[in-house]
């Protein structure tokens, strides 16, 4: 299926314009859980319209693959948003300077899952092979979810960034990403931190990539439901943080997710699963876990809301 560019080039000015509107709220609204009420609201909003808009030009079939990358993609960006505490943590990162690196983080992301996605299809479309072992990175993130992972030691911060601050300065001003003290040019921890967001991205897209391509094999499907995704991280970051400890088993239905990607990836050859099947699997595990999680939350839990 050919895109014509004329879709391309209106979906980043709509990309653009939704940033601007956005920063407009953040302007207008001083509550901050009210403002990231808003944006969640817009950019949801703005994705579900792009459904509808793709309805007359790729028919239904092809408008719930957009719908349900986007699902797959948003529920694993949910899973970032853990990792995205505990990176902010470790740095020291001020509440009021996390929107910050969120935000240039996310648009590094664009374009890393856009390079992503284009490289995944034209690897698919070349080598067969290579769904096979899409679907195997796809198991193993799956595997990944349900080994519990270790606390880490305080807020003691990883030995990288010991190794990184014995080869050059660091400011530890968290104003600019880059400073100048005495007469020396050097990054400050807001700069690591940007750094360590964009890993993280890298690392998450190693699963959220071939998710979404055992959906859709489209480019323009694939890229705009991953973007717009990501482009809600940043407020649902907000929203969420607060509450991420109660969704203690959302690991569970993140991991069925996947697994599920990785079995329709290898029975393709086989068995066809629609999309509209992808999406009730999807809407239905998830809402299952999160269910549960909070019906049986942690007693600590429990306590702080009572």
């Amino acid at each position: 299926m050919v895109t014509p560019l004329s879709h391309w080039i209106w979906f980043h000015v709509a990309i653009v314009v939704l940033m601007a509107i956005e920063y407009g709220i953040h302007l207008a609204v001083p509550d901050t859980h009210r403002k990231a009420v808003i944006a969640t609201i817009l950019w949801v909003g703005a994705a579900l319209a792009l459904g509808a808009v793709l309805l007359p030009f790729y028919h239904s079939t092809s408008a719930i693959q957009y719908l349900s990358g986007y699902a797959i993609e948003e529920a694993l960006s949910i899973d970032n948003l853990f990792v995205f505490l505990l990176l902010f943590r470790i740095f020291r990162i001020a509440d009021a300077r996390q929107p910050k690196v969120l935000f240039w983080g996310v648009l590094g992301a664009i374009v890393l899952r856009g390079a992503f996605i284009a490289a995944g299809i034209g690897l698919l479309e070349r080598f067969h092979w290579v769904s096979y072992l899409f679907a195997v990175v796809l198991l193993v993130g799956a595997i990944r979810l349900l080994i519990p992972e270790k606390d880490p030691a305080g807020d003691e911060p990883p030995a990288w960034l010991k190794w990184l601050t014995k080869l050059s300065p660091i400011s530890p001003s968290q104003d600019h990403f880059f400073v100048v003290e005495n007469g020396q040019r050097m990054m400050t921890v807001l700069f690591l931190a940007l750094l360590a967001v964009e890993l993280t991205d890298v690392v998450f897209a190693l699963d959220s990539i071939p998710a979404v391509l055992s959906i859709t094999r489209v480019p323009f499907l694939a890229y705009t439901s991953n973007i717009l995704a990501v482009m809600g991280l940043r407020s649902l970051y907000v929203l969420l943080a607060a509450m991420l400890s109660t969704l203690r088993f959302l690991h569970y239905g993140l991991a069925t997710v996947l697994a599920f990607a990785a079995i329709k990836m290898l029975a393709a050859d086989w068995i066809e699963i629609g999309p509209l099947v992808s999406l009730a699997v999807i809407a239905v595990v998830l809402g299952v876990t999160i269910a549960i999680s909070l019906v049986f939350r942690k007693p600590d839990t429990q306590r702080a809301s009572a």
